[in-house]
C-alpha cells in the first residue's frame, strides 16, 4: 500500500551552494500525489514535481526546475523517502535549494521517523525489470536484471585517490537496512577538487561539516569515516535518489560502475521507458 506522512515536520539547516540557512518541511500528501518540491519563498508558491521531467541538468547534484523555479540538492532527501518507503509527500523550501545537514540523508530519515508512516489503502504502482537493460558511456556502465527485489550493487573506482582506490557495497532494499547501511554516509570530495569550487564562491556552504573530504591520504574530517566503504554507500544513497525520478518503486537488481547524477538520470529515463507497472 502506498504510504505518507502521519503529520508534517520542519527543519532548517545551511544550503550547500548559498551558504545560507535553508527552511524547509515535508509534508503528507494524497494518495497518488507522489513527492513534489514547493518553493514557499516565490510568488505563487511554485510546485515541482519530483519526476525526471522535471530534471535541470546541475554539476554535482540533481536540479529539479518548474518555469523559472528550481530546487537543488535533492537527491538525499529523496533517497531518504525511496528508502523509507514514503511513496506521497509534498516538500515545503524556502529557497533554492535543500539544506545540506551533515552530506548524508540522516536529517531526512530522522525527520520521518518523527513524523511517522501511514498506509493510505492504495496499491503501490511498481516498476518491475522484466529484461536485462544496458547504458554506459565511456568508463560508466548500468545494467538492470530481473529481480524479485529491489537491489543496488555499486563498484566504485577512484584512480584520483589511493585513500579511496576501488570499493564494492551490495544493498538490498528495506527501510532497516536503508537507516542502518545508507542513510549515515557522506557525499565526499577531494580537497583539491572542492577547494577552488568554495574559493570562487560557487559553493559557499561547504566543509567537514556536510562532506568527507580527502587531502593526500588522509581524511580531515574528525573521526574519520563511518563505514571502511563509506563512499561507494553514499553512491548508492545517491543512485536511490536519482532513481526515485522515476515516480515508481523499482523491482530489479541495479548495477552500477562509477555512475554519477547525470548518468544515474540517463539510465533512470532508459528504465521508465522499458519497464512494465504493475500494482501492488
Amino acid at each position: 500500500m502506498q504510504k505518507t506522512l502521519q503529520r508534517e515536520v520542519s527543519a532548517s539547516g545551511k544550503g550547500l551552494f548559498t551558504g545560507e540557512d535553508v527552511r524547509f518541511k515535508i509534508c503528507p500528501a494524497p494518495p497518488g500525489a507522489g513527492i513534489v518540491f514547493q518553493r514557499i519563498d516565490l510568488s505563487g508558491k511554485p510546485l515541482i514535481p519530483a519526476l525526471l521531467s522535471s530534471v535541470n541538468p546541475s554539476p554535482r547534484c540533481t536540479r529539479l526546475s518548474a518555469g523559472s523555479a528550481d530546487v537543488y540538492m535533492v537527491e538525499h532527501i529523496l533517497s531518504a523517502l525511496s528508502g523509507l518507503e514514503v511513496d506521497n509527500a509534498l516538500i515545503q523550501v524556502e529557497g533554492p535549494e535543500i539544506a545540506a545537514g551533515d552530506g548524508s540523508s540522516q536529517i531526512f530519515v530522522d525527520l520521518i521517523e518523527e513524523a511517522g508512516l501511514v498506509a493510505q489503502g492504495e496499491k503501490r504502482n511498481l516498476l518491475e525489470i522484466a529484461e536485462p537493460l544496458y547504458w554506459s558511456k565511456g568508463d560508466i556502465h548500468l545494467v538492470a536484471l530481473p529481480s524479485l527485489e529491489f537491489r543496488v550493487s555499486y563498484t566504485l573506482h577512484y584512480p584520483q585517490s589511493a585513500l579511496v582506490g576501488s570499493q564494492f557495497y551490495t544493498y538490498s532494499a528495506n527501510p532497516d537496512r536503508f537507516k542502518k547501511e545508507i542513510a549515515p554516509c557522506r557525499t565526499f570530495s577531494l580537497y583539491e577538487e572542492i577547494f577552488p569550487f568554495i574559493e570562487k564562491g560557487i559553493i559557499k556552504g561547504g566543509g567537514l561539516e556536510n562532506a568527507l573530504v580527502i587531502k593526500g591520504d588522509q581524511i580531515m574530517n574528525p573521526g574519520g569515516v563511518r563505514f571502511p566503504d563509506e563512499m561507494a554507500r553514499h553512491k548508492i544513497l545517491d543512485l536511490i535518489g536519482d532513481l526515485a525520478l522515476i515516480g515508481s518503486p523499482i523491482v530489479g537488481h541495479i548495477i552500477s560502475i562509477r555512475s554519477g547524477h547525470a548518468s544515474n538520470v540517463a539510465f533512470a529515463k532508459v528504465l521508465s521507458n522499458h519497464t512494465i507497472l504493475e500494482p501492488l
